[in-house]
Formats: C-alpha cells, sequence, structure tokens
C-alpha cells in the first residue's frame, strides 16, 4: 500500500508517517519503480502499535522504548510496567493540576453574578488584583534573590 493509504488505515499524516520513518520507530519503507513508498502488513501494525502507545500520551523515548522491547520478544517486559506506573503518576499529577484550575475558574465565575458595565466586572477586578499580587511577589522574590 502507498503511503496515503497507510496514512487512510491508521488515521494518520502523511507527514507522521515520514517523521516516525526518520526516527527509525517505523522501518524504511520498499520504494516502487515510480519512487512512491510502498507499505506492507507489518507496518501498518508497526504504526498502529506506535498511535496507541501515542494516543496514551507516551513520549518519543518511551515509544521507542516499548518498540525495542516489542521487537525482542525475549526481553523482560519489567520496562513496560515501569513506563505505565510513571505515565500513571503523571496522569494522576495532571488530573489534580487541572481539578484545581476547574475550582479557580468556579471561584473567579462566582465574582461576577449579575453582569453588567466591565468597571464592576468581579472577575476582571479579582483578576486585576491577582496580576498585581503576583507582580509584587516576583519583584519581592527578585529582590531576595539579589
Amino acid at each position: 500500500m502507498k503511503i496515503g493509504e497507510l496514512a487512510k488505515a491508521t488515521g494518520c499524516q502523511t507527514v507522521t508517517i515520514r517523521f516516525y520513518e526518520r526516527k527509525g520507530l517505523l522501518g524504511k519503507a520498499e520504494r516502487s519503480d515510480s519512487n512512491y513508498r510502498i507499505y506492507a502488513a507489518k507496518d501498518l501494525e508497526r504504526l498502529s502499535f506506535i498511535r496507541n502507545c501515542r494516543s496514551l500520551g507516551l513520549t518519543l523515548q518511551e515509544v521507542e522504548r516499548l518498540v525495542e522491547i516489542h521487537d525482542n520478544p525475549s526481553v523482560d517486559c519489567s520496562d513496560v510496567n515501569a513506563f505505565l506506573d510513571k505515565h500513571l503518576v503523571e496522569v494522576e499529577n495532571q488530573m489534580k493540576a487541572l481539578q484545581a484550575l476547574r475550582d479557580q475558574l468556579k471561584e473567579l465565575r462566582s465574582q461576577c453574578t449579575v453582569p453588567g458595565a466591565s468597571s464592576g466586572c468581579g472577575v476582571l477586578s479579582v483578576l486585576a488584583n491577582e496580576t498585581a499580587s503576583q507582580a509584587k511577589l516576583e519583584d519581592e522574590h527578585s529582590s531576595e534573590s539579589a
């Protein structure tokens, strides 16, 4: 199959397929007489594997290691579990940060229950004060460091 067909089959852009080829995650494609890239079923499987890893938010470096482990069936798979454990902690931290952000936004939104002139907007007032407070803290920190 040509690169466009592979892209369509995997939902991956052709530029991404070429990128994975350059990075060595996907083997160099065979070339037709007219110099088109020609991919086999194994390439489809590999690209699907890479895409599944990326959809989990794994880094390219982690994907490279997982590809290496996948290609060597006799290798111990403890690294796979370690990657997933590490990534799970990162996701949980991101979720906590997003929940804190959501709480801040809800609190901020509660500052303006009756919209009116922007001069009396509680949201804008809080944002202005937060910005001023943050700038003051940064100035104080800079002074202490000097």
